[in-house]
């Protein structure tokens, strides 16, 4: 592959990765509840699940979505109802004190990994654009094992690296505000925000 042709790729993989929505409230939720470290884990296990889309389209899935607009949109639905749980779970949870905050942010280290891939697994139009972005960069005669890997690299490493830095900024920002202990109205916020998400999901179909 051409570095000019790999530079194009990586300038709108990352205006993708930066673009705001469901996977960015994600690993906000996950840094601000969790520390850093479940934030980082929500970008990492995230950016497995958009690099896992890319492979997947590079073998076809795209296109046999768009033959199948029913599994296409059952998975959207699917994306659309988890945004609504975990905005319905944050809505409903109890404030903790800071003792129950360490206990917390230890046991959701596991729900920051699953809820970081469940976004970008159950988001089906990450198919969708990564057929469209690799019919522009590759000639599928011409496609070998390791341009496929370069792609799929590509895409993998700078999303995950994206959320990473948005966890680190995003702890940065906490301590820097005072924002270590659990802030009620914050967390309403984002409760709200993934529901909004969530509607929004549905009414783009």
């Amino acid at each position: 592959m051409l570095l000019s042709v790999w530079l194009s790729l990586a300038v709108v993989c990352m205006m993708g990765a930066m673009s705001p929505g469901p996977s960015l409230a994600v690993v906000l939720k996950h840094t601000l509840s969790g520390g850093m470290k479940n934030g980082m884990l929500a970008a990492l296990s995230h950016g497995l699940g958009v690099g896992l889309y890319a492979a997947a389209s590079l073998l076809g899935l795209g296109a046999l979505m768009l033959q199948f607009p029913t599994v296409y949109q059952m998975l959207v639905y699917l994306g659309a109802a988890y945004l609504a749980y975990l905005g319905i779970k944050i809505l409903l949870a109890k404030a903790h004190g800071s003792e129950l905050q360490v206990q917390h942010s230890e046991v959701s280290s596991k729900t920051a990994l699953q809820d970081g891939f469940a976004i970008a697994f159950l988001n089906p139009k990450l198919a969708i654009f990564f057929l469209a972005l690799f019919s522009q960069f590759i000639d599928p005669e011409n496609l070998t094992l390791s341009i496929g890997i370069i792609m799929c690299l590509t895409v993998l490493v700078i999303d995950t690296g994206w959320y990473l830095l948005v966890a680190l900024l995003t702890e940065v920002s906490k301590n820097r505000f005072g924002f270590n202990q659990q802030n009620v109205w914050l967390d309403k916020l984002l409760g709200a925000v993934f529901i909004a998400l969530a509607i929004r999901v549905v009414v783009s179909l």
